[in-house]
């Protein structure tokens, strides 16, 4: 069923891809009016009645099968399994074990109380009974 779907999924991509490479390629309908008067019709490789008829009809076979590879993929998509779809589904529920009343220890170690580090020498210190000067121009 997976190697179906991805097959499927690549033929739609394709199929859309053409879709947006017939779309680029034909003219708009601006071109039409100029190509009337004789602006180079005569020249195209698909004749004088330009290109109009087989893009048109090619992206109609394309859409039509964008359609059905969308509708494929829609139903395989929910066709479901009876089986687990991932390894957590398949193990089996354990139960949790009853909180100890005691005290868990902790892993950390514990912290030794230090003196405080020196400031580096330098760097102005401030008392706290000094009040805080200003800068000038600041108020």
């Amino acid at each position: 069923m997976e190697n179906i779907q991805t097959t499927i999924l690549i033929i739609h991509t394709l199929i859309a891809l053409g879709i947006i490479g017939l779309v680029l390629l034909q003219r708009g309908k601006g071109a039409d009016a100029g190509a009337a008067f004789g602006a180079g019709a005569s020249g195209t490789v698909f004749g004088a009645r330009g290109s109009g008829g087989f893009f048109s009809r090619a992206t109609a076979v394309l859409a039509a099968a964008f359609f059905a590879t969308s509708l494929t993929l829609a139903y395989l998509s929910s066709q479901r399994t009876t089986g687990p779809e991932s390894l957590l589904e398949s193990v089996p529920a354990v139960e949790a074990a009853p909180a100890a009343e005691e005290e868990v220890p902790s892993v950390l170690p514990e912290l030794e109380e230090s003196e405080p580090a020196a400031e580096p020498p330098g760097l102005p210190t401030l008392d706290e009974d000094e009040p805080v000067e200003e800068p000038p121009g600041e108020e």
